[in-house]
């Protein structure tokens, strides 16, 4: 069988659920610390993209956004 690529039907992406929730909280944490990083040496624009990846993770890892609470099905 050919490879049908990355969210094709449902043995694609995602199909066993997503990110693990300890995986989330590993990736916020690891943007807090580059955009603390980041925003120490005044690297605004960069600290703010790292900042806001950290929102995301954040939101995701608590279940707020994603499968787990954004879903209404």
């Amino acid at each position: 069988m050919a490879w049908a690529g990355w969210g094709a039907g449902p043995a694609g992406a995602g199909s066993a659920g997503g990110p693990s929730r300890w995986f989330l909280v590993v990736l916020l944490v690891l943007s807090v610390v580059v955009a603390g990083v980041l925003l120490r040496d005044r690297h605004w624009l960069e600290g703010g993209v790292a900042a806001a990846g950290a929102a995301y993770f954040g939101l995701r890892a608590s279940g707020r956004l994603g499968r787990r609470g954004g879903d209404r099905s």
